[in-house]
């Protein structure tokens, strides 16, 4: 399922027109970005959590030349599967 497809799931189920789901869906991401850039968890219950992990740098090495390369630190978004979420899926 696409960001489209979620707005005309919703748009159907809360008979609500396109353009409003779109608003109600782009509102709900919006606020999850802005959540990570803040540095906070987002908890979804019954389906699961966002964070922000943060790797170090480190000194890595192109495959093609062999030659060593110094990695950045970086920031990087995680989910990770709630339980009720896990249980549905293993029935």
């Amino acid at each position: 399922m696409n960001k489209s497809e979620l707005v005309k799931v919703l748009a159907e189920e809360v008979s609500i027109p396109l353009d409003e789901a779109g608003m109600f869906v782009d509102t709900f991401f919006d606020s999850v970005r802005t959540s990570l850039l803040r540095g906070e968890r987002v908890e979804i219950r019954g389906f699961g959590s966002f964070k922000i992990k943060e790797y170090k740098g480190y000194l890595g090495r192109n495959p093609k030349t062999g030659q060593s390369v110094q990695v950045p630190p970086k920031k990087l978004p995680v989910f990770r599967a709630g339980k009720e979420l896990k249980d549905l899926l293993n029935k």
